[in-house]
């Protein structure tokens, strides 16, 4: 395959992996938005609730990102009986770890605030926005490992258009149920707040899921067939969880460490810690283009190896590199206009969170190019089954060097909100 070949290939893989996440942080975003001008409060309420909620959600993604690889290598061997062991082994541990942090969310609830924040006016939010949001992990345990299986068949616009189904009705409802709706004189509904932003998103999920299992249902290379007996899918599962947990420990141990900073992020004062809440939805959207790219070259490696087709494989890996630097480059370049009209997007807040907001802007504008190079090639060396060097890699700079350092500056010297945002990304370079 030539280099032109493969990037066509690859582009029409990515962008709408790249989509997907876009559409899947723009929700986000949006009920940041949505909530804004109840406060800075309920805004700090919902960033923490959601980094909690978030870590769940990385640790189903690493889980479905280990299964993604598995299922590529079957499409790209051509056996669909093993395309079908793999889907339901994959299915069968995502959703038993996401009905494992659901009782976890609900019997520690409380606890669990109390070591995140001692602030009790935040307290009555959180709790209440995550006795809804819970919920999703469970539905998302579906929805990725559906979506796994369309983006290894290389149908990645399928999850694509669940998306776009997803986001205006999450959109509309969550409007209607933060702030409330009055029709004529007779029909009024006052609005829950923060309540509101996660009961949308789960009603807004359970649609999407609906539609991703009813597009499974008609994809005719897709035939599912239960296991001969119980202990054949216990072994099934087995070799499968064998092959899937490096990926997905390597991947559990990026999100406990972005999790691990939001936290210590949670001890900063209130203007510092909605600056953060408010700009990390925006980089986590930009940088999804990079993202998606680096799945889609390891997708297509992934099938090279199942199909045992690797004449090219030093080239593409080559090519995917270079292209991963220059998408970089592209969302730098939307970051640092992004900084000069952030106050427009939120024109209702403090003047110290403006001020924080001005101060860490050096970071996320940089961030993606750094963030580019180290993304594609972990993606390309676990495709390539070196999962255990990119673990070593990633956890060194994490947990030896960057969460210490962070913690340091935090709480030990309490240094400026950059210094604090500085360190957390001292891994990457």
């Amino acid at each position: 395959m030539s280099s032109q070949s493969y990037i066509r290939k690859n582009f029409s893989l990515a962008w709408p992996l790249a989509l997907n996440a876009l559409l899947m942080q723009s929700m986000l975003m949006i009920d940041t938005l949505l909530v804004s001008p109840l406060g800075e409060i309920p805004l700090a309420a919902m960033g923490i609730a959601t980094t909690v909620v978030a870590f769940v959600l990385g640790i189903q993604m690493a889980l479905a990102n280990g299964t993604q690889l598995v299922l590529s290598r079957a499409v790209g061997s051509g056996r669909k009986d093993a395309l079908s062991n793999s889907f339901l082994s994959g299915m069968t541990i995502n959703f038993s770890v996401a009905l494992l942090f659901w009782i976890l969310l609900t019997v520690f609830e409380q606890p669990l605030l109390s070591l995140i924040t001692d602030k009790p006016e935040l307290n009555g939010e959180i709790s209440g926005y995550l006795d809804i949001s819970k919920y999703l992990v469970l539905f998302t345990a579906v929805t990725q490992v559906i979506t796994a299986l369309f983006n290894s068949m290389g149908r990645s616009k399928i999850p694509f258009k669940g998306y776009l189904l997803e986001l205006p009705i999450n959109t509309a409802l969550s409007y209607v149920l933060i702030h409330g709706v009055q029709l004529g004189g007779t029909i009024e509904f006052a609005g829950t707040g923060v309540q509101g932003a996660a009961m949308g998103s789960v009603i807004a999920i359970i649609i999407r899921m609906v539609f991703l299992w009813w597009c499974l249902r008609l994809e005719p290379l897709v035939e599912l067939k239960k296991p001969k007996s119980i202990a054949a899918m216990f072994t099934n599962m087995k070799k499968h969880f064998a092959e899937i947990f490096p990926v997905a420990a390597n991947v559990t141990i990026l999100s406990i460490g972005a999790t691990t900073y939001q936290l210590l992020y949670a001890q900063l004062n209130i203007n510092a810690y909605v600056a953060i809440t408010l700009v990390f939805p925006w980089i986590r959207a930009g940088t999804q283009f990079i993202t998606a790219w680096a799945h889609s070259s390891a997708i297509t490696i992934s099938q090279a190896i199942g199909s045992r087709k690797m004449d090219d494989l030093t080239k593409n890996v080559d090519t995917s590199i270079d292209v991963a630097v220059g998408i970089s480059v592209v969302c730098a370049v939307f970051f640092a206009g992004m900084h000069f009209v952030l106050a427009d997007i939120y024109p209702d807040l403090d003047p110290a969170t403006y001020q924080a907001l001005a101060v860490i802007a050096p970071l996320y504008v940089f961030l993606p190019i750094i963030r580019g190079y180290n993304t594609v090639h972990g993606h390309v060396l676990r495709a390539l089954g070196k999962t255990t060097a990119v673990f070593k890699i990633n956890f060194t700079g994490q947990w030896v060097i960057s969460i210490p350092l962070c913690a340091l500056i935090i709480l030990g010297f309490d240094g400026s909100i950059f210094w604090r945002l500085r360190c957390s990304h001292l891994k990457r370079w």
